[in-house]
Formats: structure tokens, C-alpha cells, sequence
């Protein structure tokens, strides 16, 4: 027999691998943007419920309510990869783990990862994803309705993808007159990412395009920032900025950043004032 791999110290049973008496599970987990008031029931009850909560120390320090009296693994970044199997060897030795991601945990976040490696292993755990509010929701809520038509959502991290494959995606949704999400649009060692993905919108889109930048949305300091396609570089963008850049019929009232569904072109929406309530 041999030990496992977590470090629990615990044997495997010949022949069947995991005793089968003590079955293990993974929960990826979405915390939502930050505030414990955008954290879905759901997925506190699977907080709650797990014997063991990883994730990136980041996140989970947003979250130190629910891992009172939980066993916490906390990594930095960069650590996704080794995160992931460690939840495997957990979940493989009968642990409910609690895999933690910020936003919503199948969009640029770790749920995919957990499945690839379970693949690879020919793991047959129980693997639930439970989803949180994205960034993209959360940001989008706080400026009005900028994704009210068609949106894409490109991430400007080149560390996993060809920088040539983004400025494809870049120029192809920007020339669809799509509104643009950009997630992870500026760190203190990539910052000239932002400035070329801008040059490409700009190609096939007004400078006075409305954009709304939102920074740590939900949170104490959470930065709001409505701006237009030619100045948004004059903002503040870091790694916590979701930037949405607005089609060509976006366009900002009283504070909001707001993308015509087409209502206007159908219906009168011009109604008579009044109140209509008898």
C-alpha cells in the first residue's frame, strides 16, 4: 500500500485507491467581486460545508467570516497549477474541499484548470462548480447598463495566450461593433497592453466612445470611472479594473453608462409624462 498524496498520512487501499467508505468531493466555488452581500447562498453553503477551503490568499481575504474554524490553504499567484492539485490529492483522500475563485469561477478563473487535471488523471471525483457574480457582471451593474446588446469579453493577459491571437480578438470584436469587457487590461510589469488595445478599438470606433472603469467593484475602495475611448488612458487601471468600452450606440445619462437594447426603434418610448397609476 501507499501513502497518499496530500499529507494526511492516510493508506490507500490496494486495488480500489480512495477507501470508498470516505469519498471525497471538490467544490469551485464563486465568491462574487468581493462583498460578502454579493456571495450567493450557494455558495457559502458549500463554504460551510467543506472540510478543507484553498484558495488565492487574495481572495480569501475577503471572505475571513466564512473560514472561521476551517482548515485554510492560501497560495499567491502564479501558484494555479499546484492549487489544483492539491485540492485533487485532498479530494482523492475523502476531503470536501472548497476551491475558492473571486467572480465567478468558470470565466478566467480556476474551474477549468480543475477539470483539465482531473482529466488528465482519470479522476472520477465529484466535481461541482458553483457560479458567482464575474467581474464583468459586477462592474457592469455599478456603471448602469452598458451590456444591455451583444458584448465580448477579451482578457489582455499574454501570459497563456499569444499576444497576436488577442489583437485578433481585439480587432474582430471591435470591427462587430461589439462592447468590449477587457479583463486584466494593466499590471505594473505589462502596462503597454492596454495602450495597443485601445489603438485597435480606436481604428474602427469614435474617440468620444463612452467607457466605464470600475476598480475593486463592491469593496471599501472600490473606483468608479466614466470616461470616453480617447482619454481612458488618463484613468487609473490596474489588475482590479474591469474596463467596458461602449458600441456606437452607448451613451452616458445622469451618471450611467447605458447600451440601447433597440426598444427605440420599435416601440414609443416617449410616453406622456404623468403619473399613470389611478
Amino acid at each position: 500500500m501507499e501513502g497518499c498524496n496530500c499529507g494526511c498520512g492516510r493508506k490507500e487501499v490496494a486495488g480500489h485507491g480512495v477507501n470508498p467508505a470516505q469519498q471525497g468531493m471538490i467544490s469551485v466555488v464563486g465568491t462574487g467581486p468581493g462583498g460578502l452581500d454579493h456571495l450567493t447562498p450557494a455558495a457559502g453553503k458549500a463554504i460551510a460545508a467543506a472540510d478543507v477551503v484553498v484558495g488565492y490568499r487574495t481572495y480569501l481575504d475577503l471572505i475571513p467570516e466564512l473560514l472561521v474554524g476551517k482548515d485554510v490553504l492560501s497560495s499567491t499567484m502564479m501558484q494555479e497549477v499546484d492549487r489544483c492539485a492539491k485540492v485533487l490529492d485532498l479530494a482523492e483522500c475523502g476531503k470536501r474541499v472548497a476551491l475558492v475563485s473571486g467572480g465567478d469561477p468558470g470565466i478566467y478563473a480556476m474551474a477549468g484548470l480543475v477539470f483539465e487535471m482531473a482529466a488528465q488523471r482519470e479522476s472520477r471525483l465529484a466535481i461541482e462548480v458553483i457560479p458567482g457574480i464575474a467581474a464583468i457582471n459586477g462592474c457592469a451593474a455599478r456603471l448602469g447598463a452598458p451590456l444591455m446588446h451583444d458584448f465580448a469579453a477579451i482578457s489582455l493577459s499574454d501570459l497563456l495566450t499569444p499576444w497576436e491571437l488577442i489583437e485578433k480578438r481585439l480587432d474582430a470584436a471591435a470591427r462587430a461593433d461589439f462592447v468590449i469587457a477587457l479583463y486584466n487590461p494593466k499590471s505594473k510589469k505589462r502596462t503597454e497592453n492596454i495602450v495597443r488595445a485601445r489603438e485597435i478599438i480606436l481604428q474602427h470606433r469614435s474617440g468620444n466612445t463612452p467607457v466605464g472603469i470600475v476598480t475593486a467593484a463592491t469593496r471599501d475602495d472600490e473606483v468608479i470611472t466614466l470616461t470616453t475611448l480617447d482619454a481612458m488612458l488618463e484613468a487609473d487601471i490596474g489588475m482590479q479594473s474591469t474596463v467596458i468600452i461602449g458600441n456606437g450606440s452607448t451613451f452616458i445619462w445622469n451618471g450611467h453608462m447605458i447600451t440601447p437594447r433597440g426598444y427605440a426603434g420599435k416601440y414609443q418610448l416617449d410616453k406622456e409624462k404623468g403619473c399613470s397609476c389611478a
